[in-house]
């Protein structure tokens, strides 16, 4: 009857019968501190503690969400589309549809990684870029299914290994911090090299998606893509006043090291610029909170189990009782290790908010079967991206689904769930492996 396991259990079991992730976190946390020995009040009190550790996390994706919703309407986006289409304005012969699905699907990739590295909009650049491009995709008979998988590993590799924009939450903000919360001293220029191993798994991934799995054409329906809207004429100012702003975040964000201050000089440039005056400022910033506000709660429900399941005590207990179960075969610890975050992170749907739980009863795990410090950082940050990339409730998931099945084409579980999973979390699965035991 250990609270961690139970705890652990109850909300993956919540999660994946749909109950708001939320709700399933707070439920945990509650039944997490009673059966550990908490009383009522007890456990409700080491849960509201524990809610100021996601506030930061959540106040930078409040901001990132307006500076994205802001981005959208300068129109710097549709310009991007409209030069990926008009590309397919030459002969339409073999060689030419090559050239052009490879500039579509290295566009699409790199705008994915901008978006969690250079222009901190997360997935809020899907739904405005994609659509537009499902005709081109048509006459390229380009697999949907490729497309997602790019999508995701733009999403996800990233910041995995780049501290930068939302990998510098990720690597910084989240993962150090929760390490060295549990005791393993680690330091910040430890944690990209470790996390290299498990995405050179992601890597190769993505090139079985590309060069085997989807190579082959594949036809859609032209008749019912959603027509295209009217053009609308573009501003040259403010596109440069949207290229300014996005330099500017960029500078603040690595001068502060704050995502918060750089998403709000960002959203600032274009409230006192005049670029947006089409659009209210508080629509603007009201629309970008709603859009991030899921994750934000999230991550700060998320803060607060995991204080609860540090108040019980429970971790030491479950800590000493895998160590009997496993005994001293650290292959097997680092597999099971993985494998439980996998199953966690796809009831959660989010590598963000798994860390603060996972590094809590992983750390001393760890510790215990001798890893080292890079090993431990490769395990607890690959379990914790293990399942963001195959979650039916993933942002990494559901994102690629939203502009990919604008005209009702592309199915969510079997177009971008399972593709993604297959793809990704085996071979992090087993790189992670790899990293725990060479690193």
């Amino acid at each position: 009857m250990n609270a961690v396991v139970i705890a652990v259990c109850l909300m993956l079991g919540l999660s994946l019968a749909r109950v708001n992730v939320v709700i399933a976190l707070t439920v945990s946390a509650l039944v997490a501190g009673l059966i550990g020995g908490l009383d009522l009040q007890h456990t409700i009190d080491a849960f509201n503690t524990g809610l100021g550790g996601g506030a930061q996390i959540a106040l930078s994706y409040a901001l990132l969400g307006a500076f994205a919703v802001a981005l959208s309407h300068s129109g710097l986006t549709t310009l991007i589309s409209r030069k990926v289409i008009s590309q397919l304005g030459q002969e339409e012969n073999q060689t030419n549809i090559t050239r052009v699905r490879w500039i579509l699907l290295f566009a699409i990739l790199l705008m994915s990684i901008a978006s969690q590295n250079v222009l901190p909009i997360h997935i809020a650049f899907i739904p405005i870029l994609i659509p537009p491009l499902l005709h081109v995709m048509s006459k390229l008979r380009m697999d949907r299914r490729l497309v997602a998988c790019v999508l995701t590993f733009g999403l996800v590799t990233t910041y995995m290994i780049l501290p930068i924009g939302f990998g510098g939450i990720f690597l910084n903000d989240i993962l150090l911090a929760n390490l060295n919360s549990n005791d393993l001293n680690a330091v910040r220029e430890q944690i990209p090299g470790a996390m290299l191993i498990p995405a050179i798994g992601m890597i190769l991934g993505l090139l079985v998606a590309v060069f085997i799995s989807y190579r082959k054409p594949r036809d859609y329906e032209e008749e019912v893509i959603l027509a295209a809207e009217p053009e609308e004429k573009l501003n040259p100012r403010n596109i440069t006043i949207a290229l300014i702003a996005i330099v500017a975040t960029l500078v603040v964000q690595l001068y502060t090291d704050s995502m918060i201050f750089g998403a709000l000089i960002g959203f600032i440039i274009f409230s006192f610029s005049g670029a947006l005056k089409h659009v209210a400022d508080q629509d603007i910033f009201n629309q970008g909170v709603r859009m991030m506000a899921n994750i934000g709660f999230i991550m700060i429900a998320a803060a607060g189990f995991a204080a609860v399941v540090k108040e019980t005590g429970d971790v030491a207990t479950l800590v000493e009782s895998l160590s009997h179960l496993i005994g001293n075969n650290q292959a097997l610890a680092a597999f099971l290790m993985l494998l439980v975050g996998l199953l966690i992170t796809m009831g959660i749907g989010s590598s963000f908010s798994t860390i603060p739980i996972i590094a809590t009863i992983y750390v001393p795990l760890a510790i215990s079967f001798g890893f080292s410090i890079p090993a431990t950082i490769a395990l607890v940050g690959t379990a914790a991206a293990l399942g963001d990339a195959g979650s039916p409730a993933s942002d990494s998931t559901l994102g690629p689904t939203a502009g990919l099945n604008a005209d009702g084409q592309h199915d969510h579980i079997r177009d971008s769930v399972i593709p993604t999973f297959i793809h990704y979390n085996i071979p992090l699965l087993v790189f992670g492996w790899i990293a725990a035991m060479v690193l």
